[in-house]
C-alpha cells in the first residue's frame, strides 16, 4: 500500500487503508477560514432539513478553530482511566457556507458537483430512515454471510435508487451485493458503497456510517472501468457518520471538507428565514501527527498474531489513548476530528 500521505485527500481511501493497519488514528487540524455568503441550497435536498426560522444573533465570535489535548494525570505518574482526554476548542463562527457555495468554489467539475449533491441527498434520506426505523433482522444475508438488518436493506435501497436515477452514475456496486451493475449508460462515474457500516453495533444505537468511493468509469479496464483500479484512482469519496448529528467528509479539489446536515446555527438563515440543509462545518481538514489515539479491532488476535501484539504493545507503552467503538466509520472518522 502507498504511504498514508498519499491517501489523505480521500476519506474512503484513508478509511480502507487505516483499517488494514489497525486503525491507529491521529489528531486533526482544520482551517477555520469560512467566507460569509448567503446562498440558497439545492431544493432537492432542502425538503429533508426544513428548520423553524430563528432570529439571528448579533454576537460575534472568533473563527479560530482547533483541538487541544487536555492531559490530566492523577497521582503523579499513575495512569488513570481518564488521564488523557481530547476536547474540541472549535469556536462558533459568525456564519457558515452552504453546500452550494462551497461546491461552486471548491469543485470545478460540474458533473462532480452534481454527483456529490446526489450522494448527500441519499445520505439525508438514510439519516431520516435511521431516525424512524426499528433495527430488526430481515431473515436474509449478504454475499459475505452477514445477516442483513432492516436498516441495512433500507440504506442500500436508498443508495441504489439514487444511483439508478442519477444522470452521472454509470455503474454501481454495494457491499451488500458486490456485483457491479449498470445505472445510466451516459453516466461518467462508477460508485461503490457500504450503505451502513456498523451493523453489529447499530442495534445498540451507537454511531454508524456510510462509505462511498467514486471512480471514473474508465479508471481501469472492463466495461465498468474497475478492473485494476485502485484507491489512488478515486476522483472523490465520502464518509457519512450518523451520530447525534449527521456529518459527512467529502474530498474536494483542494482537500477534505466536512458538511453537517440539518444544523441551524445563528447567522445562517436563508432569505425566507429557513436554513440550508447542508452547511460546511469544517474546511481543508488535514491529519496531524501530534495526537496519540488508537482504535485496535479484534484484540483477541494479539494472542495469535505476533506482529499485531507488538503493535498494540507499542501503543500502550507510548501511552496512546484508546478510542474504539467497534464501528469502522466512527473509529476512523475521529482522525479527521481529533
Amino acid at each position: 500500500p502507498a504511504p498514508v500521505s498519499a491517501h489523505l485527500h480521500s476519506p474512503v481511501s484513508a478509511t480502507m487503508m487505516l483499517s488494514s493497519s489497525m486503525k491507529s488514528v491521529k489528531s486533526v487540524k482544520s482551517s477555520s477560514k469560512v467566507c460569509v455568503r448567503p446562498a440558497r441550497a439545492s431544493s432537492a435536498v432542502a425538503t429533508r432539513a426544513s428548520a423553524v426560522p430563528r432570529s439571528t444573533s448579533s454576537a460575534k465570535s472568533s473563527s479560530k478553530s482547533g483541538v487541544r489535548g487536555d492531559v490530566r494525570v492523577f497521582g503523579g505518574d499513575e495512569y488513570g482511566a481518564s488521564s488523557t482526554s481530547f476536547y474540541t476548542t472549535t469556536e462558533k463562527q459568525d456564519s457558515y457556507d452552504s453546500l452550494e457555495v462551497v461546491l461552486g468554489t471548491k469543485c470545478a467539475d460540474t458533473q462532480m458537483r452534481t454527483l456529490i449533491v446526489e450522494m448527500l441527498d441519499a445520505i439525508a434520506d438514510i439519516t431520516e430512515a435511521l431516525r424512524s426505523a426499528l433495527v430488526t433482522v430481515e431473515g436474509s444475508s449478504n454475499t459475505f454471510g452477514d445477516a442483513q438488518l432492516s436498516v441495512d436493506v433500507i440504506a442500500d435501497e436508498i443508495m441504489w435508487n439514487k444511483c439508478r436515477e442519477s444522470s452521472t452514475v454509470a455503474f454501481g456496486a454495494s457491499e451488500e451485493e458486490p456485483e457491479v451493475k449498470p445505472c445510466n449508460p451516459n453516466g461518467e462515474y462508477t460508485v461503490c458503497w457500504d450503505p451502513l457500516d456498523g451493523s453489529s453495533i447499530v442495534d445498540n444505537n451507537w454511531a454508524v456510517g456510510t462509505m462511498i468511493g467514486v471512480w471514473g468509469s474508465k479508471s481501469g479496464s472492463g466495461d465498468d472501468g474497475l478492473i485494476g483500479a485502485t484507491g489512488r484512482d478515486q476522483v472523490t469519496s465520502l464518509i457519512a457518520l450518523y451520530g447525534p448529528r449527521t456529518t459527512v467528509l467529502v474530498g474536494l479539489d483542494d482537500g477534505v471538507y466536512e458538511f453537517s446536515y440539518g444544523c441551524t446555527p445563528e447567522g445562517c438563515q436563508l432569505a425566507d428565514g429557513t436554513f440550508a440543509p447542508w452547511i460546511c462545518s469544517r474546511s481543508q481538514i488535514t491529519i496531524s501527527e501530534e495526537c496519540k489515539i488508537f482504535a485496535p479491532a479484534n484484540l483477541r488476535a494479539t494472542k495469535e498474531v505476533e506482529g499485531y501484539k507488538k503493535l498494540v504493545d507499542y501503543y500502550m507503552q507510548e501511552k496512546y489513548t484508546l478510542r474504539y467503538s467497534g464501528g469502522l466509520v466512527p473509529d476512523v472518522y475521529q482522525q479527521f476530528t481529533k
